[in-house]
């Protein structure tokens, strides 16, 4: 199994992939609304990467894609994140990888906050928000969706600033 960033020229076969794997309570979940099929408009968003301001990361078994993470830039220093797994591999540890992967990409892009919306039914991944992301502020709005806001950004103590200023 290996985790790696995902290219436009090959997210076609890698989103398609993915979703064919996903049990429609799944893509309930990752989409917040019943989806029994790909249309051409969703998996245009979904395959479009230009590797800055869309950009993706998937999981691959034996070179066949389990679960794609991707970002979207909400500002200039800020981004959308969203998982899917197909469910044969779900509570096997690949999104954690993968949202581990996202935040280190996000980081190396220079975003300073990730976010994302995460249904109040959808446990697990509000558990793996929780490991992989410690300390996330997590809000509840009235139609039981739950923001989740991560910053990236490292906070230094005046001590640690004033030590990096001495040579």
């Amino acid at each position: 199994m290996r985790v790696r960033e995902l290219h436009a020229a090959e997210a076609g076969d890698a989103v398609d992939a993915v979703f064919h794997g996903l049990s429609p309570q799944s893509r309930y979940l990752r989409f917040h609304a019943p989806v029994p099929r790909l249309t051409a408009s969703m998996r245009h968003r979904l395959t479009d990467l230009d590797g800055r301001r869309r950009a993706a990361v998937v999981a691959e078994c034996h070179r066949e894609p389990v679960g794609i993470a991707r970002l979207i830039a909400t500002t200039d220093d800020t981004a959308e994140i969203a998982l899917a797994v197909v469910d044969p591999w779900q509570r096997k540890g690949i999104g954690t990888r993968l949202m581990t992967a996202l935040g280190r990409l996000a980081t190396d892009l220079c975003y300073t906050e990730l976010h994302g919306d995460v249904l109040g039914e959808n446990q697990p991944m509000l558990r793996l928000v929780a490991r992989v992301f410690p300390g996330a502020r997590l809000t509840r709005d009235e139609d039981d969706v739950i923001r989740v806001s991560y910053p990236l950004t490292v906070e230094l103590t005046h001590e640690e600033l004033v030590a990096d200023l001495r040579w």
